[in-house]
């Protein structure tokens, strides 16, 4: 976010001392009591009079969320330059609460006998944003052609943005946007804003091309590409950037970092992870709480649940976040009264649980068989924690019940659902039926799983071993020629292996892996090893049995 200008027709007051007391104090103003006596602070001396100073506070209110209150005192000014609007209508799309009224303040500029400016409309499109109000932008920017800014860099970069973040349907509207004024404006800015609007969409290949085509690349761009391919869940592609990113001497910052470690969390790469962890700390990156959380995960994540605990209890500030991470990390390993435990803690810390918390509270009953406190935990939801419990919660509970064998339990939440059950709840029924043989439910779940994923052959796979553990051969094989009719092919199977920080990707029937035929020569070499051993032995035996006869 570019900063404010200061205007030349903006002046600190005669008493310079007073102004910057003030600045001073809201410097350290961290309540609404330290807001509210500052205010008076400046009422009593006359500075509310001052525009600049006035600003200064709102920005205050701002950063500490407390945006009606600003609006209040900016309501009682008598005459508020653009400066002003500026940055209440900022404060405004940046509040916790709907950002409608930075539209309606936006639309008062020029009622007031003022004229929005470059840093206007930027601001005003971040509200636009978040409400999605599409044809609220395409006004606006109808507006910034009228006055002459739709050349100017900033407005340009925020209508970029502003249709990238309004749904597929307006990406060619930002990219018509962008091919009209990118050989005219080549800076990274606006360059970083149409990738990072189409990897957000998870176009990745339109995104990457734009990103090759750069005719200058700052740190930005390459995390908008490494972020894009893991949030599309293509770590391969993103730890490639990170690497290439390396290669151009282009020093990663928090926010590489943070989109890195979500890579490495999704391969399950600690040897690369650990080396991020020890760049951070090398290069002194400011240890977010949002980084610290990405760390908790990616240890988790990659088998190292003791260095995820012991990033957790070095973190001085923990957000709900970091706390559900933890939780989701110990059930991960099983450890579900852990879990519990945390819980607890998290619960005496006084910090509040939302629904994703309980998905992963959840989950730790249902991996260690804790299905009367998971039950507890799930009708607890809505009467003590006020949360309505979602699809994911359901299929937690039925997944509980079905891990431990209630199944008819799991079929009575199943009828008492308000929502229509999704593949992920009749697969666990389905796995439950096979853990269980109960063949009737597997028949039952199959039946969903045909229409939810017509292409999955894990799940006819599955239905296929319950009637052969129940010994009904003819059914087992009936099961594959119908898979086999439908032109379902089973998914090869594969497996990761890393090493020296590179994670290595291995699937039945592919020769793609550059080593290949190195690969295969040591296997061939090692099979041949092990049938000379085996024959060995079995010429060792047959001298012990000539021996002994």
């Amino acid at each position: 976010m570019h900063l404010l200008p200061f205007s030349a027709s903006l002046q600190l007051p005669t008493n310079k001392r007073l102004a910057e007391q003030l600045i001073s104090l809201l410097r350290h103003c961290s309540t609404l009591k330290h807001i509210e006596q500052t205010h008076g602070f400046m009422v009593t001396r006359g500075l509310d009079h001052d525009n600049f100073l006035l600003s200064r506070f709102i920005g205050a209110c701002s950063s500490l969320g407390l945006s009606p209150y600003a609006y209040s005192v900016f309501t009682r000014k008598a005459e508020p330059d653009i400066y002003l609007y500026n940055t209440m209508i900022r404060a405004l799309s940046f509040s916790q609460k709907p950002p409608k009224a930075a539209i309606l303040l936006f639309n008062n500029i020029q009622s007031a006998g003022l004229r929005p400016d470059s840093y206007s409309y930027p601001f005003v499109l971040k509200a636009v944003i978040r409400l999605l109000a599409t044809q609220t932008g395409r006004q606006i920017h109808c507006q910034t052609i009228g006055v002459g800014l739709d050349s100017d860099l900033h407005v340009v970069t925020a209508l970029i943005q502003m249709y990238s973040s309004c749904g597929c349907g307006c990406i060619s509207d930002a990219r018509k946007l962008f091919d009209g004024v990118c050989l005219r404006i080549r800076d990274a800015i606006m360059w970083n804003a149409m990738v990072a609007g189409y990897a957000k969409l998870g176009d990745m290949e339109n995104a990457q091309h734009l990103f090759d085509c750069m005719p200058e690349r700052n740190v930005i761009s390459w995390t908008a590409v490494i972020s894009g391919y893991a949030q599309m869940n293509r770590p391969h592609q993103a730890i490639a950037i990170l690497r290439r990113m390396q290669l151009e001497n282009v020093e990663p910052d928090e926010i590489t970092m943070l989109a890195a470690l979500s890579a490495c969390g999704h391969l399950g790469a600690l040897e690369l992870g650990e080396w991020i962890h020890s760049y951070i700390d090398k290069h002194e990156l400011s240890r977010t709480v949002p980084l610290n959380n990405a760390l908790i995960d990616m240890y988790a994540k990659s088998g190292n649940i003791k260095k995820a605990l012991k990033v957790f209890e070095n973190m001085k500030r923990k957000s709900i976040i970091t706390w559900t991470t933890m939780i989701s990390g110990l059930a991960l390993h099983g450890l579900g009264r852990e879990a519990l435990e945390l819980f607890s803690c998290m619960e005496r810390a006084r910090v509040k649980p939302n629904d994703v918390t309980f998905i992963a509270i959840l989950s730790a009953c249902s991996h260690a068989g804790l299905v009367q406190i998971g039950q507890s935990f799930f009708s607890n939801m809505r009467s003590r924690y006020g949360i309505e419990p979602k699809i994911e919660h359901f299929g937690c509970v039925i997944d509980l019940l079905g891990r431990a064998g209630y199944l008819q339990e799991a079929r009575e939440l199943l009828g008492q659902m308000p929502l229509e059950p999704n593949a992920a709840i009749w697969g666990s029924l389905l796995a439950a039926a096979y853990t269980h043989g109960d063949a009737v439910l597997g028949e039952r779940a199959l039946q969903h799983l045909i229409k939810l994923e017509p292409d999955n052959s894990g799940n006819y796979a599955l239905l296929s071993n319950i009637y052969a553990s129940c010994d009904r051969w003819k059914a087992s094989r009936l099961m594959r020629t119908v898979m086999r009719d439908k032109g379902v092919r089973k998914m090869p199977g594969g497996s990761f292996i890393e090493v020296k920080n590179r994670v290595n990707e291995f699937i039945a029937g592919q020769t793609s892996h550059a080593q290949f035929d190195e690969i295969y020569e040591v296997l061939c070499n090692i099979n041949g090893q092990l049938r000379l051993a085996e024959h060995l032995q079995r010429e060792c035996d047959e001298l012990l049995e000539h021996g002994q006869g």
